[in-house]
């Protein structure tokens, strides 16, 4: 054999162990990418998004939605309640994979976050005791107490209004569930909420409470959040939510919770 051959035939060697190596790496990196088991961080006192039952289990719309999702992507899930002022703290430092809480986009959230496609739309509005006829406009919160869940899309709502300007008292919550008990004993005048929890929660405790019609705060887009070079994750979710959209499960899951799918935004699963 002459030098031309054993070149030849070297190179050959060098190549084949370079294309076994270079599989190996990108099948090692897929599997990574990709969990066998997803993490998904909430506030367990979100109803009707996320919430513990009277058994103490995690329920609710988001719950439903993300169990869906995971089953079609062949994934385990747990459920993780998590101080939701901390929440990117928590994804960041890869203790949940997911923040699937009817979890607003943002600007601001955008620097450190990576969501997907946008699956609901809500509003924050001002809600009051059913029998309060002082506020029916945000200019009539000058003077009076307001409360807010901590670093919620409410409290910045509220912070960046005109109307923020003016109230006597702002008081941060670490859950709604929590702002709504001092508003119906009158410890708040008002709540800036999300319209699904504030819905949801009329409906169980009916005359108790009332939105303020015409004092929304914009339009929230809700969509899950992940790390920012989590892309391969996101990407799978979103082809799911797209079916699911689609075939009409997120439509039954949506009306289970809410009584309509009129917030589910579709606009991905043309």
């Amino acid at each position: 054999m002459n030098w031309k051959k054993i070149m030849a035939v070297g190179l050959a060697a060098v190549s084949m162990m370079v294309f076994v190596t270079g599989c190996g790496s990108d099948t090692k990196t897929a599997n990574k990418e990709l969990p066998k088991k997803i993490v998904i961080g909430l506030d367990d006192s979100f109803p009707p998004m996320g919430f513990k039952d009277d058994k103490g289990e995690i329920v609710g719309l988001d719950i439903d939605m993300a169990k869906e999702a995971a089953k079609r992507a062949g994934m385990d899930v747990e459920f993780k309640a998590i101080d939701w002022s901390s929440k990117e703290a928590e994804l960041k430092s890869k203790k949940i994979d997911a923040l699937w809480n009817g979890l607003t986009v943002s600007p601001e959230r955008e620097k450190n976050i990576l969501f997907s496609n946008t699956y609901m739309k809500d509003k924050q509005y001002i809600v009051v005791r059913n029998e309060d006829e002082s506020i029916k406009s945000k200019a009539d919160l000058a003077g009076k107490v307001v409360g807010v869940q901590q670093a919620s899309t409410g409290e910045s709502a509220l912070q960046n209004d005109p109307s923020g300007k003016t109230v006597k008292e702002t008081k941060s919550y670490a859950d709604f569930v929590s702002a709504f008990m001092d508003l119906g004993i009158g410890r708040v005048d008002a709540v800036i909420a999300d319209g699904v929890i504030a819905r949801y929660l009329m409906t169980k405790e009916p005359g108790k409470y009332k939105i303020v019609e015409g004092t929304d705060y914009g339009v929230d887009n809700f969509a899950v959040g992940f790390r920012k070079d989590d892309t391969a994750l996101r990407d799978k979710i979103n082809g799911i939510l797209a079916e699911m959209k689609k075939d009409g499960t997120a439509d039954k899951i949506v009306e289970k919770w809410l009584g309509s799918s009129a917030d589910l935004d579709k606009s991905d699963a043309k």
